[in-house]
């Protein structure tokens, strides 16, 4: 049976006269009652009582017609899906982000305006550490991800880089430098400060860059205490345990008047990317994703 038998059945149904069914469809009467003969024989009874001003719906038809509209609906509904999901419009998306990046304005941005966009995709967002996110990328598990990868991290994926983050100094409140009076600090003032710094384990390239930071302005960090989120190193440097480097966005979190710091001179940088998988074609998704990102910068 075919679906579009269904479709002149229902036709005739409609108007209850074959010409102007035929007229409706754009085709011709007589081919149109050859297709419903040969209906009606696969069926093996008829649908329909023709009469000379038109037609009638037998018992049979009347069971038949309901069934044979949902079952004409459900198709054109499949197709319709079918064609959505082609576009990247319906089903489902994994966004993963560190923590760090959940603060930058331009991520939430970029989410923002996808989800305005395609409002019946179903979207997953996973907060974890870049090591995690890139394991998680490799293995499939996320379509998208906001990570800070370093040099090396990101073979088998494809990376926008966005604008860079310039790094800030977070002081307890009540820290030597933290009054009004001082506008920049001097990393080299904070060389005998003990540090709170995100674990290299979670990522490595905000971790590298805030030792390099520190060792370009000529000491070492003395590290007193690690803190696997950004927010945690914020409230840490609260409880008055020591100084960090944290990216410009986390300057939103005023933790018990933690204080933050620009940095004299060229002050190092927080990379931040989005990135997707390389292997096999673009999904229309990750396409359509793309294209909020470029928007959203």
């Amino acid at each position: 049976m075919e679906l579009r038998h269904l479709r002149y059945a229902l036709a005739i149904a409609e108007e209850l006269h074959f010409t102007r069914a035929a007229a409706k469809l754009g085709i011709g009467q007589p081919p149109l009652s050859q297709q419903i003969k040969a209906l009606e024989k696969e069926l093996g009874v008829q649908l329909f009582h023709r009469m000379t001003r038109g037609v009638e719906l037998t018992e049979a038809g009347e069971a038949f017609m309901p069934l044979a509209q949902a079952s004409v609906a459900a198709a054109e509904q499949a197709a319709a899906a079918a064609q959505r999901a082609a576009k990247g419009e319906i089903g489902e998306f994994a966004i993963g982000f560190t923590s760090s990046a959940s603060y930058n304005p331009i991520v939430p941005r970029i989410i923002g305006r996808f989800r305005e966009l395609y409002p019946e995709l179903s979207i997953r967002l996973i907060e974890q550490d870049t090591t995690r996110l890139l394991r998680a990328m490799a293995d499939g598990a996320l379509d998208i991800a906001f990570l800070r990868p370093a040099l090396g991290e990101t073979d088998g994926l494809i990376v926008k880089r966005l604008p860079d983050e310039e790094l800030l100094v977070a002081l307890p409140p009540k820290h030597r430098l933290a009054g009004p009076e001082t506008k920049r600090v001097n990393l080299v003032d904070l060389a005998g400060d003990p540090f709170i710094l995100y674990p290299r384990s979670n990522g490595r390239l905000l971790y590298d860059s805030m030792i390099a930071a520190c060792r370009n302005a000529g000491f070492s960090p003395r590290i007193s205490q690690e803190a696997p989120q950004m927010a945690s190193t914020v409230n840490l440097v609260a409880a008055g345990v020591g100084v960090a480097l944290v990216p410009a966005s986390m300057n939103q979190l005023h933790a018990h008047g933690v204080v933050y710091k620009r940095i004299k001179g060229d002050g190092p940088k927080a990379q931040l990317v989005v990135a997707h998988r390389r292997a096999g074609p673009l999904s229309p998704t990750v396409r359509n994703f793309m294209g909020c990102v470029s928007v959203g910068e």
